[in-house]
């Protein structure tokens, strides 16, 4: 097991780490909450939906996601093969984390105005004393 330099092991210095890294890595989130907020999707729908993922992460994703427990894929064997992709209980689980998050999303302005105050102090000269 890997410890920090204090010696406590990161996974107890911040207990969130792991599933910050499991939930909220780039592309996982809008997966698992197209898949909870609409349901059982085919690949065409969810690539649809999250217009800026590119087939080939997306596919990687859905594997990762597969692997995790997080999404169910379901493989229809007819002509021609239909494959679609469910968010599992374990990822619904999740709902309520994206709620809280989408609630949260209300600050977002204020977080815009917070970095144009920073971006405006960082270009202004600066004094020398």
């Amino acid at each position: 097991m890997a410890e920090t330099t204090s010696g406590v092991p990161p996974e107890s210095a911040c207990p969130i780490a792991p599933v910050v890294d499991l939930v909220f890595s780039r592309w996982t989130t809008p997966i698992l909450w197209t898949l909870n907020e609409f349901g059982r999707q085919r690949f065409s729908e969810l690539e649809r939906r999250i217009a800026t993922i590119t087939p080939k992460v997306l596919t990687e994703r859905l594997r990762r996601l597969e692997r995790d427990g997080l999404v169910v894929r379901t493989y229809h064997p007819e002509v021609p093969p239909r494959v679609e992709y469910e968010i599992s209980a374990l990822g619904r689980s999740l709902a309520p984390v994206f709620a809280t998050l989408a609630e949260w999303s209300v600050n977002l302005d204020e977080v815009d105005r917070a970095r144009q105050d920073y971006d405006a102090r960082e270009r202004a000269p600066r004094r020398r004393t």
